[in-house]
């Protein structure tokens, strides 16, 4: 009796009455630290409403009744009910913060609850305060979480939360709060600043870490934002200030969502670890900085983060923050140029009318509805190079690649043929096989893909399997099962597609290659978990940029020696062009391989040459020589003559051309239909009073086209 009494103690939950109130950080229940098989409960109303649904932040599909509900909730027949978590260790429990279930429709939420600790979960002990067991008050709404701190820290393994009343039904999601003692301490031992850094700590870091590298930083702001905050921007390279010859130009930004703050201290650890490094003579850090042009932004949204970083880690529900002073989602609110590339490519303008590549603004877009913070960035985008980005969100675990949009399927045209039916004439519409076969196709997903899909998945598997946990997929992703195979990596319009997105807007309309990397599904983890963070994403952060060398790069100059700014470079087999800088250079991101890479510039006759991609570290060389063509003298013969330059439309493949009253082709050249060019484009010279000489100017099929 003895010995089990004595067994009996040890088991019990030990309170502890500490001489200072102590503050620890969460569990991990939001950020999956905590396990699906660390977590317990008396029941469940369904199946999709299981004890693993009932994390803080947990976030529900668009059919609350799938396997995907958005909280635990319990089964209404039962009597007790509890919820359970095991940390595997006996920790020090000192708070719980609860929320309600998400849902659109329903409003359900625990307005109070026991709590209970036990070491063997089988004899339990209700926390009380010497009188009365200790009930506390939980939420009165379904969204904003509910933190309550206990009198007294209590040392325990296993913990339970006792619903005592609720609204509707019994759902709730819960984080606790909890240190490990300190033998389970890891310190870490690297001297880099690891806390949460609001505005003026932010710049103060910045600017620190300036002082101690003068040689290879510069802090500049690429604009302002709605509520007047500098967007400051930190450079790192070996000549800070300018932009080298043959050197490329990268970027990382982060906090496009003031409330998705890991990134925003990621990129000032980068900061702090590329400083510190290059100054250690570190070589592999040397290579980086001497030879790309990095560009670390780490606050897109300095106005929305100051709002969340006032509620703090846990305290703010999931959209605290993420939008702007103005109320728009940065990532979301670039030009959707999308739409005007897929309706000239299904009409067959791309690329003789409409180019593949740095497809204009549409003029009215900037008096519309636009942030402040989009205005900048893309204006900085605009004048810098850069060949290579990514943006860092949070919210999942997970990185995508463009296309972003959705494409809508293209129309399904049916070939008619006129049949006789009781004597009278009918049209029959009909499709044959192979033509629903060939539409079939189109709609399908292919239509989502860019021109690289295979460069941009490599880009995506870099940083995805660089991390040391982002294809650890096994118990699914942070709000449903895995849908990435185990790779970490999709396209972002077969997940979650967006219109107008920063990712599309940068391929279609710059030269960069940009991608989205969602770094976990806390979206604002507690300070204590950035060493953790840290350690996980810094080969993936150094990699990721390493990836700027992939691929070839060049000059394109005349034969006198001047470089030429805005040539294209076009790759055999790839539909998608880039353009020289206004330095002249140029760099294509490639995978492994050969390819015919042709140069072209206006006043010029193109140029082609066969480059091979190994597999070896470095772009390859692959520059241009290009000289002067004859089409300057013959367009200013052309314009002395009272003539101009000729639009020619290729008609599309098996399209008739039109013919006139009398059934005679009306000519060699057709033209779109205006009222169609007219939404993207308007045509300059289509009237036929302006042409002379058919025959003479035919032999000039010069393209002019205007942007709207």
């Amino acid at each position: 009796w003895e010995e089990e009494e004595e067994e009996r103690r040890k088991q019990t939950p030990t309170v502890v009455f500490p001489l200072l109130s102590v503050e620890c950080p969460p569990l991990g229940m939001e950020s999956h630290r905590v396990e699906d098989d660390q977590i317990l409960a008396s029941s469940m109303s369904h199946h999709g409403f299981s004890a693993q649904r009932g994390r803080l932040n947990m976030q529900s599909s668009a059919d609350e009744d799938d396997i995907y509900g958005g909280g635990w909730c319990a089964d209404s027949e039962e009597k007790e009910h509890w919820f359970q978590l095991d940390a595997r260790r006996e920790v020090e429990y000192t708070g719980v913060i609860t929320q309600g279930r998400t849902s659109e429709t329903n409003d359900d939420f625990v307005s109070s609850y026991f709590v209970a600790f036990s070491n063997d979960s089988r004899d339990w002990t209700v926390l009380h305060d010497g009188y009365a067991e200790w009930l506390f008050y939980g939420n009165v709404d379904k969204d904003t979480p509910v933190k309550n701190e206990f009198s007294v820290p209590m040392v325990a393994r296993y913990i339970r939360i006792l619903p005592q009343s609720w609204n509707g039904s019994l759902c709730m999601r819960l984080e606790m709060l909890a240190c490990p003692l300190p033998k389970n301490d890891v310190t870490p031992n690297d001297d880099l600043d690891y806390r949460h850094h609001n505005y003026k700590e932010m710049r103060q870091m910045m600017k620190v870490i300036n002082e101690e590298c003068p040689n290879i930083t510069r802090i500049y702001n690429i604009g302002k934002s709605a509520q007047g905050n500098k967007m400051y921007a930190m450079e790192i390279s070996d000549n800070p200030g300018e932009h080298e010859l043959g050197e490329p130009e990268f970027r990382y930004t982060a906090g496009l969502h003031g409330n998705e703050v890991l990134g925003r201290e990621l990129l000032l650890l980068l900061m702090q670890f590329l400083c510190k490094e290059y100054n250690d003579d570190n070589p592999r850090v040397r290579r980086l900085v001497d030879g790309v042009r990095i560009h670390l932004v780490p606050s897109l949204n300095p106005d929305a983060y100051e709002l969340a970083f006032e509620m703090g880690s846990e305290m703010g529900n999931w959209a605290l923050g993420h939008w702007t002073e103005e109320g728009y989602d940065i990532f979301q609110n670039f030009p959707d140029l999308n739409s005007i590339f897929w309706g000239a490519e299904d009409r067959g303008w791309v690329p003789r009318i409409v180019p593949n590549h740095h497809i204009p603004i549409p003029e009215n877009f900037l008096n519309g509805s636009v942030a402040t913070e989009t205005k900048a960035i893309i204006a900085w985008m605009e004048r810098t190079p850069f060949v290579l980005g990514a943006n860092l969100q949070g919210g999942e675990k997970i990185v995508v690649y463009p296309f972003d949009m959705q494409r809508p399927p293209r129309s399904t045209s049916l070939d008619s043929r006129v049949v006789h039916r009781n004597g009278r004439p009918v049209v029959e519409y009909h499709m044959n096989e192979e033509t629903w076969a060939r539409i079939q196709r189109q709609n399908e997903g292919a239509l989502r893909e860019t021109a690289d899909e295979s460069m941009f998945r490599w880009l995506a598997m870099t940083y995805a399997h660089s991390h040391l946990t982002m294809t650890e997929t096994y118990h699914g992703s942070c709000h449903t099962d895995d849908i990435t195979g185990g790779q970490g990596v999709i396209n972002r319009a077969t997940w979650k597609p967006v219109v107008g997105s920063m990712n599309d807007f940068s391929y279609l309309h710059t030269n960069c290659f940009e991608i989205s990397i969602f770094l976990g599904c806390d979206k604002f983890p507690h300070e204590s978990e950035l060493p953790l963070e840290w350690e996980n994403n810094r080969e993936a952060l150094l990699a990721f940029i390493e990836q700027v060398h992939r691929g070839i790069k060049g000059v394109v100059r005349d034969t006198n020696g001047t470089l030429i700014a805005n040539a294209t470079i076009s790759v055999e087999g790839v539909k998608h062009d880039v353009k020289t800088a206004s330095t002249g250079d140029y760099w294509r991101l490639l995978n492994p391989g050969e390819y015919r890479v042709t140069a072209r510039a206006e006043g010029y006759s193109p140029q082609t040459r066969l480059c091979m991609v190994g597999y070896e570290t470095g772009a390859t060389s692959c520059s241009f020589t290009l000289t002067r063509s004859n089409w300057d003298r013959i367009r200013q013969i052309m314009e002395q003559s009272g003539r101009r330059p000729y639009l020619r439309v290729p008609p599309k493949p098996g399209v008739p051309k039109p013919t006139n009253a009398g059934g005679t082709n009306k000519g060699p050249d057709t033209v779109p239909d205006p009222q169609t060019a007219r939404n993207t484009y308007t045509f300059l010279n289509l009237k036929k009073k302006n042409i002379k000489d058919t025959n003479r100017v035919r032999e000039f099929k010069v393209l002019v086209f205007i942007n709207l």
